[in-house]
């Protein structure tokens, strides 16, 4: 592949460049450093402008909350797994507050009852509108004068801040002990240790403070002015618009050198993308198959996701239930016994683990179709893998029960529960899990070692090492940040697992897989697939990386971060349309492919991984609808000021999460059964009906809940500020509650019409598993 291909239309100089895999390796590098060396830049950043947690006192020196203080309530804040139930700095659950805009609020209002009592008492009379309105005014600017002391490292708080932190104790205090009711959130005794309370209270005041007060050197905040609150005189600063503007001109600049490379692209024949393509996989391909060994061992990898994709499911649905208080109204009450933080860290965690469980099968399972040989030693190592998983997925639902419940007093971040969302497990089972992740990568390198070729780097198996092995790397970021690091700091090491996971090299990997697939059903070339992981490759690189910055447009990062973020987390929807337009081609490629051979043949001679293509098709749609429409409406930072922290962040998780994560896992789950079940054991219609179960209940949960929800979430905060958007009296009450409700209509058809058959099948096929090849002394 290192050499030029000469192609009909290759005269242009553009076109031959793209066409030469001995160009690629200077754009990848020059993309690769510029993307690490943003981040690094964020990070330095991140590290340099953090805001303060320092000592408060008041004006009289006296102690009202110590530094100390503020991290021991971060802690309680992560050891009883919080973040599950609501968010600090928009980031966490939607359906508790927004513990920042909540702090921030109360102590407005709260600073501006204590200036009216004075006003009061040294004017015998409350104050008018007019005297009430200069209170107003008068505590917006105390709240963001900066009293910070570098010096000696203390924040002086006046007395009117002084009252907010008391009353804002005493709020918490109720929150969890007097207010706490059965069948919500929080159950009564759940937090019931004072000081905990007071040091939780004393952490959301320290997050209103970082929320309003103005950062050293500039007219805003250190969080932008976020949240929006015009109440605390928190409204949109400068740079917030102006930056929105220039990621709009940086968007269509990028959409439109995509679009002139694809076009550029349409000048090649289809027979050129089909010329190296293998014979369309038909049912006589698939029923004349034998699977080797180890591929055969990959099934329990797959019985086993689409079990705790079950139980996944039911403890999102369980969530909801907790949300409306469903199960009340038949007596049962669960809120004690599985809290909502319990039942949704399940929720969000499972999803990671059957999702991942699928990929690690599908790419073992693919080993030696691209090598042509199984590697001696194989089925061993992919045994212990199995075995490490699960007790890796079985460790994690009980720690995160146990950390939150108060079972593992101090060990709480080790064995149980961090409370970081989407960063649930314990540190013993992180660990685990890089070693789960390291030892896949060994699998995937020693199997596609025999498929190495000289000057050839960019084929396929080289690919799925590379994507692998970055996956590894990537998760030792998630070991950085302890419970008591800053949480400004803390959560840019969590969003760099989050985010370049996902945005960057779980993108790269799902592309190599689908590609692959695509291949090996002989619907495409592998040279056109590589070529489009390549482009694909640089873009995700290049806005993926530097695109984690739209993250930290409100967690007290500077300008620059928000200038970056505002980019290129508009460019990251580039290489969706891209993929949309070549995923749509080569559908079009297999589905006249297919016609051809249906038309006038033979059973045998049609094609044999039709429900394997539907699901293919559903990723298509769902990455240019849920990752790429749903997020782009949010990116901006003039848009996502108001919109950080609602149910528009939740659909576009959503749809994105399970519509191309998901259904590219069931995609590559069902090939490889496909070829390791017998024609018997196969249940064509039973997954089609499972396919568009998930799908059109997905689609009703978007266009029933999601969505709406978040708009009209949207309105109220525009109307009042994210403060009320998050409150109880808004999220348990009105059109948002009625809304939840019809969520279960979809979510419903989803696990009844979709996850059941799907896991009906796969226990039901255990029995049907073709028998392996005799191995040749290859192990």
């Amino acid at each position: 592949m290192s050499a030029p291909e000469q192609h009909p239309h290759d005269e242009r100089t553009v076109l031959r460049y793209l066409m030469t895999p001995r160009n690629w390796w200077l754009p990848l590098l020059v993309i690769f450093l510029i993307s690490a060396g943003g981040v690094m830049f964020i990070g330095h950043q991140t590290y340099q402008d953090a805001p303060p947690i320092a000592d408060m006192v008041d004006e009289g020196g006296t102690l009202i909350i110590s530094g100390e203080a503020i991290r021991d309530g971060q802690s309680v804040f992560l050891r009883y797994g919080l973040m599950e139930y609501g968010s600090m700095f928009g980031d966490g659950g939607g359906r508790g507050p927004d513990f920042t805009a909540e702090a921030l609020h109360r102590a407005a209002k709260s600073m501006q009852a204590h200036h009216a009592r004075a006003w009061e008492q040294q004017h015998g009379q409350p104050p008018g509108e007019r005297e009430q309105r200069m209170i107003v005014a008068d505590v917006q600017q105390e709240l963001k004068k900066d009293r910070y002391d570098p010096g000696n490292q203390r924040i002086t708080l006046t007395p009117a801040q002084v009252h907010a932190v008391n009353d804002l104790r005493e709020h918490n205090l109720r929150r969890f002990t007097t207010e706490a009711r059965a069948g919500s959130f929080p159950p009564p005794g759940f937090i019931s240790d004072p000081n905990e309370l007071k040091a939780l209270s004393d952490f959301f005041f320290w997050g209103g403070w970082v929320c309003v007060t103005e950062r050293p050197g500039a007219t805003y905040s250190y969080t932008h002015n976020w949240p929006y609150d015009p109440e605390a005189g928190n409204v949109p600063s400068a740079p917030v618009m102006w930056w929105s503007v220039i990621g709009i001109l940086g968007f269509i600049l990028g959409l439109g050198i995509t679009m002139y490379y694809h076009g550029q692209l349409d000048k090649l024949s289809t027979a050129y993308y089909a010329e190296d393509a293998a014979p369309l996989m038909t049912k006589a391909h698939v029923d004349a198959y034998q699977p080797t060994p180890t591929q055969r061992a990959t099934y329990k990898f797959f019985l086993a996701a689409f079990l705790v994709f079950l139980v996944q499911v039911l403890s999102g649905a369980l969530t909801i239930a907790e949300f409306t208080d469903f199960l009340q109204f038949a007596g049962i009450d669960l809120s004690s016994l599985i809290p909502l933080v319990v039942s949704r860290s399940w929720h969000l965690m499972l999803a990671l683990y059957w999702i991942s469980a699928c990929w690690i099968g599908c790419s073992i399972f693919l080993l030696p179709l691209l090598a042509g040989t199984e590697v001696r030693g194989q089925l061993r190592l992919v045994n212990t893998l199995f075995g490490l998983l699960l007790v890796l997925v079985a460790g994690t639902i009980l720690g995160t029960y146990a950390g939150p419940m108060g079972l593992l007093h101090d060990a709480w971040a080790l064995l149980g529960h961090q409370g970081w969302e989407f960063v649930e497990l314990g540190r013993v089972m992180q660990v685990l899990l890089l070693i789960v992740l390291v030892l896949w990568a060994v699998i995937v390198h020693r199997g596609c070692k025999p498929a190495f070729r000289k000057g050839r780097p960019w084929a396929l198996p080289n690919w799925l090492v590379y994507s692998t092995v970055s996956i590894s790397v990537l998760l030792l970021s998630g070991f950085v940040a302890g419970p008591r690091t800053n949480f400004v700091i803390a959560d840019f090491w969590r969003w760099a697992v989050i985010h370049m996971w996902v945005e960057a090299f779980f993108e790269v990997f799902t592309t190599i897989v689908a590609g692959y697939l695509l291949v090996r059903m002989g619907l495409v070339g592998q040279r056109s697939v590589v070529r489009v992981i390549y482009l694909a490759t640089l873009l995700f690189l290049g806005s993926g990386l530097l695109g984690i910055s739209h993250n930290f447009y409100w967690n007290a990062k500077p300008v620059a971060t928000m200038a970056l973020g505002s980019v290129f987390s508009t460019l990251q929807v580039v290489p969706l349309v891209l993929l949309t337009l070549e995923a749509w081609r080569f559908s079009r490629m297999g589905r006249s492919g297919a016609t051809r051979l249906r038309n006038g043949a033979d059973e045998a001679d049609s094609f044999g991984q039709a429900e394997v293509f539907l699901f293919l098709l559903a990723v298509n749609f769902w990455n240019f609808m849920g990752a790429g429409v749903l997020g782009l409406i949010i990116n901006l930072p003039a848009i996502n000021y108001y919109e950080h922290g609602t149910y528009l962040t939740v659909n576009h998780a959503h749809a994105a999460l399970f519509g191309v994560y998901g259904n590219l896992s069931i995609a590559g789950a069902l090939f490889c059964c496909r070829l390791l079940l017998s024609g018997s054991a196969w249940n064509g219609k039973l997954l089609r009906t499972s396919f568009w179960s998930l799908n059109i209940g997905l689609s009703m949960m978007v266009v029933m809940d999601l969505l709406p929800a978040g708009l009209v979430q949207l309105k109220s905060v525009l109307e009042h500020g994210l403060w009320y958007a998050r409150s109880e009296v808004f999220i348990t009450g009105g059109l948002f509650a009625s809304l939840t409700w019809l969520r279960g209509l979809g979510a419903t058809l989803f696990i009844l019409g979709g996850v059941a058959p799907l896991c009906y099948f796969i226990l039901r096929s255990t029995s049907g598993r073709r028998s392996p090849q005799v191995p040749d002394a290859t192990g």
